[in-house]
């Protein structure tokens, strides 16, 4: 639950990492692009008294979405982890999103205080959420009902969908865990991840996976099942390719960048349309004279989708979009198809 330094343990065996670049470019004289950016931010919305002084904090992340939103430099996505506190209803209202998701709620497990924490904010229409709780924990983080979700946007203007993911997974030393115990856990949860991924994966229809993944300094955690996964790091891509405009934390693979980070983007391509990274950023980091608002930093990446065939011709229609209610009285919204 919290951001923590944990030296790695050299030991471990890490695959190529050319083997995790999925998908390819189509042709850019005649196949349609665009582009989308994802930011992915743990928040730390904990409740007191395990974290004071968070409302304050939280409100001050949705003032400067809108800043950012005034001066038309805001995320198109914003995945939130750690989102347990009423004021996150705040934090979305001030930001100015059109559509808010969340992820798995409070469930029915014993020891289950609060809900995953997952939240993800889109200018563009929601037109389906799937949400999984994981089950599996250990430790402190078994108070909350950990888990991923998946939200399918479809920007203005566009013909086909973006599935956009978010999960968070267990911590290290802050579950007060044994080491041991934390570790199966994690690895687990990356067992329903992938799974989950590959369940709501449908061709044609490009993806986004971001969140708290809890690796940092953790080549255990990292390189757990890493040649399975479905989804292609960001980090990892950055690293051999000059094309893109990943910043100092996506350098070269042997200083292992997506080490540096509990915090990842990944994406999924196929024959039908490809994504891929142009451009990756911190924000809300620690600015001089300024309080920090997180112990994470925000995670922006701006990708760039290019389809084979024109939007034309695919299935989906942007038509079709959801209501999002604010429920009087209690943070949260409802989400209901719109006739």
């Amino acid at each position: 639950m919290y951001l923590e330094d944990i030296a790695p343990i050299a030991s471990i065996e890490r695959p190529a990492v050319e083997s995790r670049v999925l998908g390819g470019a189509s042709d850019p004289d005649t196949s349609p692009t665009r582009d989308i950016s994802v930011l992915t931010y743990n928040v730390r919305g904990l409740p007191w008294p395990i974290a004071s002084g968070r409302g304050d904090a939280l409100r001050a992340i949705g003032q400067e979405l809108a800043q950012m939103r005034r001066s038309g430099q805001q995320p198109d996505v914003v995945l939130i982890q750690e989102g347990f506190r009423s004021e996150i209803a705040e934090l979305v209202q001030t930001s100015g999103y059109r559509f808010w998701a969340r992820g798995p709620g409070r469930g029915s497990g014993f020891g289950r205080l609060t809900s995953a924490g997952l939240h993800v904010l889109s200018d563009a229409p929601i037109i389906d959420v799937k949400r999984h709780a994981f089950g599996d924990c250990a430790g402190l983080d078994c108070l909350a009902n950990k888990g991923v979700m998946s939200v399918r946007i479809v920007p203005d203007g566009s013909a086909t969908p973006i599935d956009i993911v978010n999960t968070h997974l267990n911590s290290k030393r802050a579950s007060r865990a044994a080491p041991a115990d934390a570790l199966a856990a994690h690895n687990r949860q990356v067992r329903q991840l992938n799974a989950f991924v590959d369940k709501v994966r449908e061709p044609g229809v490009p993806m986004v996976v971001g969140g708290d993944f809890n690796v940092r300094n953790a080549p255990q955690r990292y390189y757990f099942n890493a040649l399975e996964r479905p989804y292609t790091v960001v980090s990892e891509y950055c690293s051999q390719r000059t094309e893109a405009d990943c910043g100092v934390r996506d350098a070269d693979p042997v200083t292992e960048p997506w080490l540096r980070s509990q915090d990842l983007q990944a994406f999924v391509s196929d024959e039908q349309v490809s994504i891929r990274p142009l451009k990756t950023d911190l924000m809300f980091a620690n600015a001089k004279g300024q309080p920090r608002l997180s112990d994470h930093d925000g995670y922006v990446v701006r990708y760039q989708l290019q389809w084979a065939r024109p939007e034309s011709t695919l299935k989906y229609r942007a038509t079709d979009s959801v209501v999002v209610k604010p429920r009087m009285g209690a943070w949260g919204v409802k989400i209901s198809w719109k006739p």
